[in-house]
């Protein structure tokens, strides 16, 4: 017998990116919302019909978004800040207001702050609650709307929204009300949601509570179970319709007993990520509910091990009966590519290895089904050694030893002697890295990439644009310059693309958050480094200036994090291999008089596991060392920076100050400065720049704005160790804003001093 297939979510950005060039034509006023809102619905309509035609029983809608789905529920629930609802824009405009800013005749606002949703490279905004929100349902209703726009088509879909736990749980509370104070608000809007869904003919609706696999406190599980128990008994009580609960990213093991008490008529259980959940399935499901069993993983882009999965299956057999049990993506095909079949360039070879979205709405068909020929087939796949290990690399990673890790003089020896060599002025200013990339920048990219510039033509126009970028910092009055990166398109690909071991797609792109987004490179057998990958560069443009140029590199556990993984071997190996390479650069930067060498981490906290206790066993105590064995090795003279953003930093602020870098410069200003606290209360020694404005946002930030953001930091941050700075690279914004913003943060450095 066939098993029923579930999918969480689908890719939304469009098979070619349509949702980001559209979306950016109407940030620019160029196309009408009409004409945005007619992308969205062929997007949509193209994800239901490859579901449909994959034969999935359970095909979600409302998994699209213009920006991000726990916006889509603010938006929803009317949980809208006043100061974007002030604006009197059209709903559009306003929603676009609250996810990246707005500065125009209508008023001045900043971006609601963003923050990586859970462990995952996808970025999600953070809800705001004030005392005064009234929590109600908006008369604009996606999730109907969607609904009826599937089943128009033919489509017969499962409504699936963010629950009103993690809704609650992950919002910004701005007042004295806390979460259970609008938990009533929310359970009588999400009933009425799911009223409206069942009197337009919808059999199902999914709340996605993936806060629950993180660590329940006892008033947590309260709220959680208050919810429910409410919010099921009013549906009930008013609707025939179907109530499923969705997890993933892990187990579910604080709640378990609750979730299987509560009544659910289904419940989405993660077995790729979720250590316990066969446990706790063996402890005992609830009769008579659909187990939707996460068994395919919806964050690799590797293809499913069948006998593996299958043998697990077997368990879970045992345990739930046969007609119950539905086979799923352990979470949102969001996080993968459309489609193996756009990659024209990589070989058969090596695209056979690799299931997409629509290959795994494949991968989910055969496995349910049994089908013995894709069985046969990938059990054959999965027999041949796919690599063979480097004889170098495997050598370099058994000499390693402890001094390999720790960096001579301490930090406070290297601190002064840094002070007395560079001799910069209190606060100094810089900046993260990258400058404006203009149509012209990417164009002599791209021309190179295609063969129609010679390698002359194209270095000599990054050395031109080097050459202005270095004249504008000297002219902005800037004391720490960099070279603006205009050789690179992703930095992460950047340096993929000069190491051994990595492999590169033309357009598996995925979105990391709104219009963003970022073609992961594949880690595909044993990593080292070729040759020098940014020296010349930085040579060139520390030529350029008697100011000191910083060297910018990636570090090992962001390039990692920011890849498609390797399954066989561990995190740890590969983030060493990584280190290594990173580590031969840092040394040549040095040698060829660099002397500031920045190693960005911005993805440090994404593979940190979701619950606290296994953290450092399965997580920091390889991570934070990955990145010392970059830079232990460098003399006292030089400088080491790193930089993080869009992250809750607070909870492991000793462990990055155990990186052991000389300075480090974080994202703030949408998170209000929060992280100032916990510098203090860490005693946090290295030498930090909070951003002082939010860089994607193409607002410009007034000089009093960041001087009062500046006089905030002073209250937490010793000013000898405080920079200034920007929040991420400036890689998105224009030429304009870059320079009107930086004028005036280095305005506001000068008058504090």
């Amino acid at each position: 017998m066939a098993l029923k297939t579930s999918v969480i979510g689908f890719p939304r950005i469009g098979k070619n990116r349509e949702l980001k060039f559209e979306s950016e034509k109407f940030f620019k006023g160029q196309i009408t919302a009409e004409e945005l809102e007619k992308t969205g619905a062929e997007i949509r309509s193209y994800g239901w019909k490859k579901q449909a035609e994959a034969g999935i029983s359970f095909i979600p809608s409302n998994d699209f978004s213009f920006y991000d789905n726990m916006l889509d529920t603010a938006f929803l629930l009317g949980a809208i800040p006043e100061r974007y609802k002030a604006l009197s824009l059209s709903p559009l405009e306003t929603y676009f207001a609250v996810s990246h800013g707005y500065q125009g005749e209508a008023g001045d606002v900043k971006a609601l702050p963003m923050k990586k949703w859970f462990n995952t490279n996808y970025h999600y905004i953070v809800p705001e609650i004030s005392d005064e929100t009234k929590i109600a349902l908006s008369e604009k209703n996606k999730v109907l709307s969607e609904f009826n726009e599937a089943k128009s088509q033919g489509i017969k879909t499962v409504p699936s929204l963010i629950g009103a736990y993690t809704f609650l749980t992950l919002a910004n509370y701005t007042g004295s009300k806390k979460a259970g104070d609008f938990s009533e608000e929310a359970v009588n809007a999400l009933a009425l949601l799911a009223k409206s869904l069942g009197e337009a003919g919808a059999e199902w609706i999914t709340f996605a509570e993936p806060a629950l696999v993180l660590d329940v406190s006892d008033s947590q599980k309260a709220l959680f179970t208050s919810i429910y128990k409410k919010l099921i008994s009013k549906i009930r009580a008013q609707s025939k319709i179907k109530i499923a609960l969705q997890t993933y990213f892990g187990d579910v093991r604080d709640v378990y007993e609750e979730i299987s008490s509560l009544g659910f008529d289904a419940i989405g259980l993660d077995f790729v990520e979720g250590k316990k959940s066969l446990e706790l399935v063996k402890s005992g499901f609830p009769k008579n509910t659909l187990l939707l069993a996460g068994l395919v993983n919806g964050k690799n882009i590797w293809r499913t091990n069948f006998e593996k999965q299958a043998a697990l299956l077997a368990e879970i057999k045992k345990y739930v009966s046969e007609e119950n049990i539905v086979i799923s993506s352990s979470c949102s095909l969001l996080h993968v590519p459309y489609t193996t079949q756009a990659e024209e360039k990589l070989s058969c070879d090596i695209k056979k290895h690799f299931a997409f979205a629509e290959e795994k709405l494949v991968e989910l068909g055969q496995f349910a089904a049994g089908d013995e020929k894709a069985f046969e087939e990938n059990k054959k796949l999965f027999s041949i050694e796919r690599v063979y290990r480097t004889p170098g690399v495997q050598k370099a990673l058994s000499e390693l030893k402890e001094q390999d890790f720790v960096r001579k003089p301490n930090f406070e020896v290297r601190e002064k002697i840094q002070h007395e060599a560079f001799k910069l002025p209190l606060f100094p200013t810089t900046t993260i890295g990258s400058f404006p990339q203009t149509k012209e920048v990417r164009a002599n990219r791209a021309a190179y990439k295609k063969g129609s510039i010679s390698k002359d033509q194209y270095v000599a126009f990054n050395q031109k644009k080097i050459a202005e970028c270095i004249a504008l910092q000297e002219k902005l009055g800037l004391d720490v310059l960099v070279h603006g990166e205009f050789e690179r398109n992703d930095m992460v690909e950047y340096f993929g693309s000069q190491l051994y071991g990595y492999i590169f797609t033309q357009n598996a792109w995925v979105q990391s958050y709104g219009t963003r987004c970022v073609k992961p490179p594949v880690i595909w057998s044993d990593v080292s480094r070729r040759e020098p990958m940014t020296v010349e560069w930085s040579v060139f443009a520390q030529k350029q200036t008697k100011k000191i140029v910083k060297g910018m590199l990636t570090g090992p556990v962001t390039i990692l994090n920011w890849s498609f993984p390797r399954e066989d071997i561990s995190l740890k190996e590969q983030a060493q291999q990584i280190a290594l390479a990173i580590r031969d650069e840092v040394l040549d930067l040095e040698k060829n008089g660099i002397k500031i060498i920045q190693i960005d981490e911005a993805a440090l906290r994404e593979k940190l596991p979701l619950r606290r206790s296994d953290w450092h066993k399965e997580y920091l105590d390889w991570a934070i060392p990955a990145f010392r064995l970059v830079h232990a090795k460098v003399k006292p003279e030089t400088q080491i920076h790193t930089h993080m953003c869009y992250s809750e930093f607070n909870d492991i602020i000793r462990d990055i100050d155990a990186m052991d870098a000389d300075v480090i410069t974080f994202e703030a200003s949408r998170a209000d400065l929060k992280i100032l606290d916990a510098l203090k209360e860490a005693n946090f020694r290295t030498e930090v720049g909070p951003g002082v404005y939010d860089i994607h946002s193409a607002r410009v930030p007034s000089v009093e704005e960041i001087r009062s953001a500046l006089e905030k930091m002073l209250e937490k941050v010793q000013k000898e160790k405080l920079w200034v700075n920007p929040d991420c690279g400036l890689k998105t914004r224009g030429d304009e804003e870059t320079e009107k913003s930086l004028a005036n943060l280095v305005e506001a450095a000068r008058q504090l001093r």
